[in-house]
């Protein structure tokens, strides 16, 4: 249908119609656009403002308490790092990473504030990859290291000295 027929149409139903019908008509269509209005734009916009004023504050709490609780996990995050183990602790904690990472050493020794570790016949690529996890995990330092390479390809004899990093190396000492 095009605008022509829909007027046509119009025409043919309003034409008709007494003065008082066409003003029932009019009245009647503006109260039902009023109603229509309302229920569809108005009343959901009130109700939506109600109730953000409701939750609004209970909202703004909730941040300042997150904000708060972001704050405090900032503050207590080098906590968290925990402390390095020195001493004994570290040489344990050192043979049972290596143990656990299947790293064959034939020694382990305490030598002031750092560990001497001798390894023979070692696979180079594997020691590398476990002395980078120590390295993070135990938050160690490597200050003296010795390979010497063997026949076999990838297999080192070593000697490496590992101290806690908050430690003072041994060259300021």
């Amino acid at each position: 249908m095009n605008l022509g027929a829909i007027g046509e149409l119009w025409a043919g139903f309003w034409e008709p119609r007494t003065a008082r019908e066409k003003m029932l008509l009019t009245w009647g269509g503006a109260a039902v656009a009023v109603v229509v209005a309302y229920s569809v734009l108005w009343a959901p916009a009130q109700q939506g403002r109600a109730h953000l004023r409701e939750t609004l504050p209970a909202m703004q709490r909730q941040i300042a308490q997150m904000t708060a609780q972001a704050d405090e996990a900032r503050a207590l995050a080098p906590a968290a790092q925990g402390a390095a183990p020195t001493g004994g602790a570290l040489r344990d904690a050192l043979t049972a990473s290596l143990a656990q990472a299947s790293l064959a050493t034939t020694q382990l020794r305490l030598t002031g504030d750092a560990v001497q570790i001798d390894a023979k016949n070692a696979s180079f690529p594997a020691w590398t990859m476990w002395l980078d996890d120590a390295r993070k995990q135990f938050k160690v330092r490597v200050t003296e290291l010795h390979a010497t390479a063997l026949k076999d390809d990838g297999q080192v004899d070593l000697t490496v000295m590992l101290q806690p990093a908050t430690a003072p190396s041994r060259s300021a000492q």
